[in-house]
């Protein structure tokens, strides 16, 4: 008897122009290798070598390429298929490695299953597969499924987990309490009509949910966006800055096929007051001198006392018969002389050498003004 074989480039020209999808090409290949006792079993085996193919392959064809998906370790993803018209009413299902039988992770008929749920949006004939609590092991190979008789549609998909942390390289910005300042994020020109926003934090998987600010709101109380196309930045400015300001910020410009491009900025916003803060405690009835060293460029501003929690509510302490105020150019200092203290005087005052209070050397002063008991009236009372 006379082997014959199949030549393999002749298989694998077949299962193209047959449009016949298999979910791995060796498959075609394995048939290349099939041996064949007679020439009326090769001229068989050509004629009828679709059949065998379909009998094996359950006739499996693609409606589409692959669809390339990422998502964030930890996080979840959509995975989202087409279908074309017809099939709204036929089963939909989403497999693992070679789709198997045990590789079914979750069909229509059975729309929540572990960690996987799918929704069939028939009027949009796409259905959405969410994987949640994605770990490393959920990386890999996929496949949309579409149940029919004999031929189900089969669309591959690979999904690719990232780390849902950002980035390798952070800029530092530097401010003070009360001042205001600008984050600049920069952008490849592609993404010039994009969404650009800014969030708190370094997860890049919520930062547009969470977002203080978009360019499509422009501004939202503190926060303010500009975005300059010509240069490819756009800018996030930040009003009237507290300490509680300071830390990581995620600048992000959406992109609507793949994850949204990020760069990381870390704010510090430190104490705006002082060189020095000093607390001073003193006793009612009794004298008290304040002093006040200013910095030098200071020695011809207008020089005050202020008393207040934070120096943007601050009052003037007037100058009477109680408080006098003496400059010392000499000592770029300036001392206030306080004739007697009252229990009223305890709080925080403030050294002022520039109203419009530019960061300097100033100084905070904490008082507290206490009553002393008069022994000997005491000695008096009990005599009497």
């Amino acid at each position: 008897m006379e082997e014959s074989a199949i030549p393999s480039l002749l298989i694998v020209q077949l299962c193209t122009s047959l449009h016949i999808a298999v979910k791995d090409h060796s498959v075609c290949l394995t048939f290349s290798n099939l041996k064949f006792q007679s020439a009326k079993a090769k001229m068989w085996s050509l004629q009828n070598l679709l059949f065998i193919l379909c009998i094996v392959l359950r006739c499996v064809t693609s409606a589409v390429g692959v669809i390339h998906v990422t998502g964030y370790v930890g996080r979840e993803v959509n995975v989202s298929c087409s279908y074309n018209e017809g099939y709204e009413s036929y089963e939909k299902y989403l497999c693992k490695n070679d789709c198997g039988s045990d590789d079914v992770l979750i069909t229509t008929s059975n729309s929540v299953k572990n960690k996987y749920r799918v929704h069939d949006d028939k009027t949009a004939r796409i259905f959405t597969t969410t994987i949640t609590d994605l770990q490393s092991t959920d990386a890999g190979k996929y496949w949309c499924g579409v149940t029919r008789t004999g031929n189900d549609i089969y669309t591959k998909v690979e999904l690719k987990l990232v780390r849902d942390s950002c980035c390798d390289t952070v800029t530092k910005v530097q401010s003070y309490e009360g001042y205001s300042e600008s984050v600049s994020c920069r952008y490849e020109s592609q993404y010039q009509n994009s969404l650009k926003y800014i969030c708190r934090g370094n997860q890049p998987s919520t930062c547009l949910q969470d977002a203080l600010i978009t360019s499509d709101t422009k501004l939202n109380g503190r926060f303010r966006l500009d975005d300059d196309k010509v240069l490819g930045t756009f800018t996030v400015n930040i009003n009237s800055l507290t300490q509680n300001d300071s830390g990581s910020y995620l600048c992000g410009v959406q992109r609507n096929s793949e994850l949204d491009v990020f760069s990381a900025i870390e704010l510090e916003v430190e104490e705006w007051c002082c060189v020095k803060a000093k607390h001073i405690n003193g006793i009612a009835g009794r004298p008290l001198t304040l002093q006040c060293p200013y910095p030098p460029q200071h020695q011809n501003n207008r020089k005050f006392l202020c008393k207040g929690d934070h120096r943007n509510k601050c009052t003037d302490i007037l100058m009477d018969q109680r408080f006098t105020l003496q400059d010392d150019a000499a000592s770029s200092s300036f001392f206030v002389m306080i004739r007697y203290l009252d229990v009223h005087d305890t709080g925080t005052y403030w050294c002022g050498s520039d109203p419009q209070w530019r960061v300097g050397n100033y100084t905070k002063i904490e008082l507290s003004v206490v009553t002393v008991r008069c022994v000997t009236c005491d000695i008096g009372r009990t005599r009497s």
